[in-house]
């Protein structure tokens, strides 16, 4: 097959790595097949694909993951490669070697590859015979929890308790006792058999402060192998991945040479082919440790090729195709900065709890310098089956400032509704002095977010151009209601000067008067000319001389708005001063008491109740678990009590806020 590629492949997998692998196989010229389950017959990657052929029930285990099914589609298409994206089957031997008996190109690593870094016991053993640093750590299986308390308590707390065949951020914990081992040794065991059927665990040293930085390495069938420098993936939460960027802004050329050397070093032992990535913790001292290696493409793999300029996608295409790189590791070159941010159906609000529905509205960014990967359309339906990705956000500029500023204002005017998602979250993320300072670690979220996501309770700079905003769109609404045709004679509508802004209940005064075409406004006794043509729309721009502000807006009821900006969402309200004294003395309604119920936080299956009725529980205890997109939560018990009834039993569907048990 040497120097032919391929007429037409098979993307076996779904949402937007199904739509990113067809974008470069149709510009390749290469025909596309797509499979698709009952939940998806009417997703992205079905419509843009040249054909597509069912695979089963909606449930991933019924579909996406039988090998069988994939391989009769190859054969009912005739397809002669597959591209198995991420997930799902990408890093399953098993698959490889069915492809291959059946004539089916894999594009990816040979199954003996796949099995020996797949296995993070095995990877640990090889990468430590060949010299590659390591974590300390027990790298035998380890048969249950009172075992893993034992090799805990060798190596030393903190520990990281994972899953041999986990990737993903699924079973993994971090434990600092006896009893943190334990029970994250169920629950990483439990996790890990229902995402990869491989309940297998073993223990390592958890380094604090520590950096996720990895290496992405691409080898051919003749045994050239690079490296393309590295991609830091330190802001993550629950040990998944939230904003990447490349290059890394902590190493220095050292560093990274040393890092790019030992994961080829790490390629070459096992025989690799294909693009993988070596994943390392990195310290605050530049000490680096061999984590695991990714068999596949990664999520974040386009801040790569935005700083190389090299499509990873259709190299692996040519590399399965038989054909040699096209370049050696002296040509490899990095240029400018790129930085992605993953949009999730998910609630910052309530501990990033998934959440499912159709996309109402969905307008992402565009402009200079950004790039969307998605597999969603607006009207598309978010599953409780899958990952609930929405979209990668992938900003790149010259520099690392540049590339953070064009991050910013996407994610301003990147609009979504029909489902909680974490666009704001994003957005405060990459406000923070502390990431513009590059002062990151995988406790980033964990310490910048101690009280979870939440308006912040001062008064924020974020505020002053929400309070303009909302101060505006009242005036421009007044505006048109004054110029309305047709009224009733002596119906004038007045507009007033002054105001007050009612900032989630907090009073500010706003002085707003029109001025050469735009508005001359005072705030706190600060004065500004600002000018916007607002009409009404989901995105209310702002100009404040060379500055532009994008802010979210939504109208509640009246004057009464929803604003969202820089990730600081507020609700607003603008009142003559008159009518927000009389509001003032007007009683606050009373939050009804939710305090004696247990409530389901998500979507989601009732996976087991840990109780029975009259039982007595003390704060901190476990009362339930629910499972949703694979991933299992366990609700506690917030206060002591006594049970008195269970409202809900395993195996049963919850909806969101669904009662589970209710106490005394």
């Amino acid at each position: 097959m040497r120097g032919r590629v391929f007429k037409k492949i098979l993307i076996a997998n779904r949402g937007e790595i199904a739509c990113r692998v067809i974008r470069t196989a149709q510009r390749m010229g290469i025909a596309t097949v797509a499979v698709y389950s009952d939940a998806d017959a009417e997703a992205l990657h079905v419509r843009m694909a040249d054909q597509s052929v069912p695979i089963g029930p909606a449930a991933a285990a019924e579909s996406y993951l039988k090998i069988e099914r994939i391989v009769e589609a190859c054969r009912a298409t005739g397809a002669e490669a597959v591209h198995p994206g991420y997930g799902f089957l990408s890093e399953n031997a098993g698959f490889a070697r069915a492809l291959a008996a059946a004539g089916v190109t894999f594009i990816g690593p040979g199954p003996e590859a796949i099995a020996a870094m797949g296995d993070k016991i095995e990877s640990k053993r090889i990468a430590h015979d060949n010299g590659i640093s390591t974590v300390p750590g027990y790298l035998d299986v380890i048969p249950d929890a009172d075992s893993a308390v034992k090799v805990a308590r060798d190596i030393g707390y903190p520990v990281m308790v994972k899953a041999s065949a986990g990737g993903g951020g699924k079973g993994m914990r971090i434990a600092a006792s006896d009893a943190e081992v334990r029970d994250g040794f169920r629950s990483a065991a439990s996790e890990a058999k229902s995402s990869f059927a491989d309940d297998r665990i073993f223990i390592e040293k958890y380094i604090e402060e520590p950096r996720h930085i990895e290496i992405q390495v691409l080898g051919d069938t003749f045994g050239n192998i690079v490296h393309f420098g590295e991609r830091e993936c330190s802001i993550q939460r629950r040990h998944q991945k939230v904003i990447e960027e490349a290059p890394s802004p902590f190493l220095d050329n050292a560093t990274r040479k040393a890092m790019g050397r030992q994961a080829v070093a790490l390629a070459r032992a096992v025989g690799y082919r294909s693009a993988g990535t070596v994943e390392f913790i990195v310290d605050r001292e530049r000490n680096f440790y061999f984590l695991e290696m990714n068999t596949r493409l990664q999520v974040e793999h386009p801040v790569t090729e935005l700083v190389t300029g090299l499509d990873l996608v259709e190299l692996m295409i040519r590399i399965a195709a038989d054909e040699p790189l096209p370049f050696t590791q002296k040509d490899i070159r990095l240029k400018g900065w790129a930085i992605e941010a993953r949009v999730y159906a998910e609630d910052p609000t309530r501990n990033f709890l998934p959440s499912t529905g159709r996309l109402i509205r969905y307008r992402p960014s565009a402009g200079e310098g950004l790039r969307l990967d998605t597999g969603v359309f607006e009207g598309a339906e978010i599953s409780v089956h899958y990952d609930p990705m929405i979209a990668k956000l992938v900003a790149s500029g010259p520099d690392r400032d540049t590339a953070i500023e064009r991050l910013r204002g996407a994610l301003d005017s990147f609009y979504v509704t029909g489902v909680q998602h974490n666009i704001a979250f994003l957005a405060a993320v990459a406000a923070k002095p502390r990431f513009r300072a590059a002062a990151l670690s995988t406790d980033f979220i964990a310490e910048e977010f101690r009280g979870g996501f939440a308006p912040p309770s001062d008064f924020v700079e974020p505020d002053r151009v929400i309070l303009l905003a909302a101060a505006l769109a009242h005036r421009r609404i007044r505006e048109r209601e004054a110029a309305i045709d047709g009224k009733l004679p002596g119906a004038r509508i007045e507009i007033a000067e002054r105001s007050l802004v009612l900032l989630d209940g907090r009073p500010y005064p706003v002085s707003l008067r029109p001025e050469d075409g735009a508005y001359r406004v005072e705030i706190e006794g600060e004065s500004c000319f600002a000018a916007t043509d607002w009409q009404g729309e989901v995105l209310l721009q702002i100009r404040m001389g060379e500055h532009l502000a994008t802010v979210q807006i939504e109208r509640l009821t009246g004057a009464a708005f929803r604003l969202v900006h820089r990730g600081v969402i507020r609700r607003a309200q603008v009142l003559p001063p008159r009518a927000a004294e009389l509001l003032a003395l007007m009683p606050e309604k009373q939050a009804s008491d939710m305090s004696r119920l247990l409530l389901s936080p998500m979507p989601g299956l009732l996976s087991s109740v840990a109780v029975s009725q009259g039982q007595e529980v003390k704060a901190g205890e476990p009362l339930a678990v629910v499972e949703a997109m694979k991933m299992e939560n366990i609700l506690r018990a917030e206060r002591d009590g006594r049970v008195a009834r269970i409202r809900a039993n395993p195996g049963d569907s919850l909806a969101v806020d669904q009662v589970i048990l209710e106490f005394e």
